[in-house]
């Protein structure tokens, strides 16, 4: 199905150059002279870089089917993290170069979604935020101002701020997108 650049929205998927790319952000720009351009901030869906680029409004583009698929995460051996598909248990193998940062978000038997690209995996998706066990930080100090913050580790090896109250072995809530505590679970 083609798309006129003109018609972008955010979120959208287009095949650009031959591969896939997200659409961030866009703006439509109207100079005194001349056709309309659209200013994008685009990201490559197959290296995961992200540009910004100037299309005329008119540019034609064909939208890229992505599929997402809903699969568990089971284990990691060496660099290589293993997903199964719940209703057919085919089971994908990704690198740790495609998972990223969100290595320490996994806990086994999570539920992530793969984002896919006529059958090849382009990307993990994570939940919002996820439930991490404190393994490591400083002993909790009572009536210690709740603004004062330590560093903590968890079970994935994430490392974070938290506030002074936090305990080992307490579970936390952490956002997926920056890694930040949000609060007690």
């Amino acid at each position: 199905m083609a798309i006129e650049a003109g018609d972008f929205r955010t979120g959208l998927t287009v095949m650009v150059d031959g591969d896939p790319w997200l659409v961030l952000d866009f703006m439509h720009v109207k100079p005194g002279k001349g056709a309309a351009i659209l200013k994008t901030k685009m990201k490559n869906l197959r290296t995961g870089s992200t540009q910004e680029r100037n299309f005329n409004a008119n540019t034609k583009f064909e939208q890229a089917m992505i599929e997402k698929k809903a699969v568990n995460y089971s284990y990691a051996a060496g660099d290589t993290y293993y997903f199964m598909d719940m209703e057919t248990f085919e089971t994908y193998e990704l690198d740790e170069s495609k998972i990223g940062d969100n290595k320490y978000y996994l806990i086994e038997g999570m539920e992530v979604s793969l984002m896919m690209f006529e059958g090849e995996v382009l990307d993990v998706m994570m939940p919002e935020k996820v439930e991490l066990t404190v393994t490591e930080t400083t002993p909790a100090i009572k009536g210690a101002p709740s603004s004062q913050s330590k560093d903590a580790t968890t079970e994935t090896g994430l490392t974070l701020k938290v506030p002074m109250f936090i305990e080992q072995g307490e579970k936390i809530v952490v956002f997926t997108a920056d890694g930040k505590y949000s609060g007690r679970a």
